[in-house]
C-alpha cells in the first residue's frame, strides 16, 4: 500500500513475470503493458482436443482436389505458420492462370467457439524479436492449418486468369484440398531469380519460378501505373542470441522473391474483396484514406526550400501525384528519411465495413484475405465468402450488416496495439544493442529536428538523439520552415535529411534511448 498525499492506493499483484534481468522478461513486460495475452485459457486449450492432426478423408467432400498440382510456399527461413501457397500455368492463349491458395482456417475455427472468441480478442499474431505470440494455438497455427510441405491441407483457393497487361480476366474462388510440394525460402528463390544459380532441391521448380517472376513483373508494372507507392522501408531485422541479447541489426530489404509474393497476395486480396463489394454484399475492407492536405503542403514546401525541383502538379490529389514526387527525389541514401516524412503525411490504414479504397496501393477495392492464421480480418473475410456461396439468406446478410462495423473497429484497435508493442520492443532492443557500442562512430542521416535537438538514423535503422546543448561552437535555434537547427553566430545549419557523422555517447535499455554527439572532422 502506497500513500500519496492523504490518499491510500491498494494494488494487487496479478502475475510475476520474473526477474527483470531474466532472458525475455524485458519483452514480456512490454507485452503485458499492451494487455496482449501470451497464453491461452483452459477452455481454448480444451477445444484443441477436438481438432484433428491431419486432414480426414470423410471431410474432403465438396472440395476441389488440387493435390496433384504443382503448388508450393515461399516464406522466411524460420516461418512456421504458413498461410499462403501459390501455383501458376501459362495458357495456350498466352494468359496466365495464377492460383493463390490460402489456409482454410475457418473450417477448423468455428464462429462462437472458445478458440474463435480468443482469436477475435487478440485480433492478430504479434511478431517480436525472439518469439511469436500467435492469434491461434500452435496446434492450429503451426499444425493442421499451416500449409506444411507434403501434407494434405484444406484451403480456400483464388484462381485468376491474367492477361499480358496484368488485368484479371476472370476468377474463381472455391474450397480446395492442396498438398504443397515444397517449403521454399526467400533466400533460395532470390538466388535463382537474381543470381541465376539453382540451389539443390529447386531444379524441377526453376521454370515455374521464372514464369511466376514474369507475371510478378507484369502485375507490379500495372500497380505502379495506377499509382502504387513504393515507399522505402525502415523496418529492422534484429538478431538475438539464446539469452535474447541483440547481436546484430540491419534494415530489411524487399528483394525479388518477397516482391513476387506481395504482388500475388495483393492480386488475390483485391479479387476477393471486389467479388463481395461489386455484389453489393456486406464486407470487410482494408482502407487507406487520402493523406492530410496540410502535412502534404508542408512536405512540398520543405522540398522546395531544400532545392528539390518537382515538376508536375503542385497539389497532390491522387496516388500518382505523390508517386511522381517520390520518383523525382532519386534513390540516394538521404531519400529514405524523405520517404519517412512522406509516410508521416499518410492516413493510417484500418479495417472498415465501408470501402473507400486504398490510397497507398492505388486500389479501388482492397481486403485482407491471405493471412487468416495470423489476422482475424482475413478469417472474417473467409467466412463471408463461404456464407455468400453456401448459406446465402436475408438472415445472413443482416447478421453481417450488424456485426461488421464493430468487428472492423476491434480488428483495427488490436492491430494498432500489436504494432505499438512490436515498435516498443524493437526500440528497446536497439538501445540494448547500442549499449555494447558506446564510443563507436557511425554515419547517419538527420531524421528529425526539434527545438531540443536532432534525431539521427543510422543505416541499421537505429535512431538516436543529439541534444542541442551538446552541439558545440554556437547557439542553435530551431527553424520550423527549414526543419533545421541554425547557428545564431555561424549560420551553420543542421537540417532534416542531412548526412552527419556521430559518436555513440550513451544508451539506456530501460528508457529505450540512444544518445549521440556530433563527431567533428578534426577528431577523426
Amino acid at each position: 500500500t502506497n500513500k500519496i498525499g492523504d490518499n491510500f492506493y491498494k494494488g494487487e499483484v496479478m502475475k510475476i513475470l520474473g526477474h527483470k534481468n531474466d532472458p525475455g522478461v524485458d519483452i514480456l513486460s512490454i507485452v503485458y503493458n499492451y494487455e496482449i495475452k501470451d497464453t491461452f485459457d483452459e477452455e481454448t486449450i480444451a477445444e484443441l482436443d477436438n481438432i484433428p492432426e491431419e486432414v480426414l478423408d470423410e471431410e474432403k467432400v465438396g472440395r476441389r482436389d488440387l493435390t496433384n498440382e504443382v503448388i508450393f510456399t515461399i516464406d522466411g527461413d524460420d516461418t512456421k505458420d504458413i498461410d499462403d501457397a501459390i501455383s501458376i500455368e501459362k495458357l495456350e492463349n498466352g494468359h496466365y492462370k495464377l492460383g493463390v491458395h490460402i489456409a482454410d482456417v475457418s473450417y477448423y475455427v468455428k464462429e462462437g467457439s472458445a478458440i474463435d472468441n480468443e482469436a477475435m480478442l487478440r485480433g492478430t499474431s504479434v511478431y517480436l524479436v525472439d518469439r511469436v505470440i500467435p492469434m491461434l494455438p500452435h496446434k492450429l497455427s503451426n499444425g493442421i492449418c499451416s500449409l506444411n510441405p507434403e501434407e494434405d491441407r484444406f484451403a480456400l483457393s483464388c484462381e485468376m486468369v491474367i492477361d499480358g497487361k496484368g488485368s484479371i480476366i476472370k476468377y474463381d474462388i472455391f474450397p480446395s484440398i492442396i498438398r504443397s510440394k515444397m517449403k521454399m525460402n526467400y533466400d533460395d528463390v532470390n538466388i535463382i531469380l537474381e543470381d541465376n544459380v539453382v540451389p539443390n532441391g529447386y531444379e524441377e521448380y526453376e521454370s515455374t519460378l521464372r514464369l511466376m517472376d514474369e507475371l510478378s513483373k507484369i502485375l507490379r508494372k500495372k500497380m505502379v501505373n495506377r499509382g502504387y507507392i513504393e515507399f522505402e522501408s525502415n523496418e529492422a531485422k534484429i538478431i538475438v542470441d539464446e539469452k535474447c541479447h541483440p547481436t546484430h541489426i540491419e534494415a530489411r530489404v524487399q528483394r525479388t522473391g518477397e516482391e513476387l509474393i506481395e504482388n500475388f497476395m495483393i492480386a488475390a486480396n483485391e479479387t476477393v474483396g471486389s467479388s463481395i463489394y461489386y455484389s453489393n454484399l456486406p464486407g470487410i475492407y482494408r482502407v487507406h484514406d487520402k493523406p492530410d492536405e496540410k502535412r502534404l503542403g508542408e512536405f512540398m514546401t520543405f522540398l522546395s526550400l531544400h532545392g528539390y525541383v518537382i515538376t508536375g502538379k503542385n497539389k497532390i490529389t491522387n496516388p500518382r501525384d505523390l508517386q511522381n514526387v517520390l520518383k523525382q527525389l532519386g534513390e540516394n541514401e538521404e531519400v529514405r528519411v524523405l520517404h519517412d516524412m512522406a509516410i508521416r503525411c499518410q492516413a493510417k490504414a484500418v479495417y472498415s465495413d465501408i470501402n473507400i479504397g486504398h490510397f497507398g496501393l492505388g486500389s479501388k477495392c482492397y481486403s485482407h484475405f491471405t493471412s487468416p492464421i495470423r489476422r482475424y480480418p482475413d478469417l472474417i473475410l473467409h467466412r463471408l465468402v463461404k456464407d455468400y456461396s453456401f448459406n446465402y439468406s436475408d438472415e445472413v446478410i443482416n447478421k453481417w450488416n450488424n456485426s461488421l462495423p464493430i468487428m472492423s473497429e476491434n480488428c483495427s484497435k488490436r492491430e494498432m496495439d500489436a504494432q505499438n508493442c512490436e515498435r516498443d520492443v524493437d526500440k528497446m532492443k536497439k538501445a540494448e544493442y547500442m549499449m555494447d557500442h558506446i564510443g563507436e562512430v557511425y554515419e547517419g542521416i538527420i531524421s528529425g529536428v526539434q527545438e531540443f535537438g536532432l534525431f539521427v538514423e543510422l543505416s541499421n535503422t537505429v535512431e538516436g538523439l543529439i541534444r542541442v546543448e551538446d552541439i558545440k561552437g554556437d547557439y542553435y535555434v530551431y527553424n520550423k520552415d527549414l526543419m533545421a537547427l541554425v547557428g545564431k553566430r555561424t549560420s551553420k545549419i543542421y537540417g532534416f535529411g542531412d548526412k552527419i557523422t556521430v559518436k555513440v555517447i550513451g544508451a539506456d535499455k530501460d528508457r529505450s534511448t540512444v544518445d549521440f554527439e556530433i563527431y567533428e572532422e578534426k577528431n577523426k
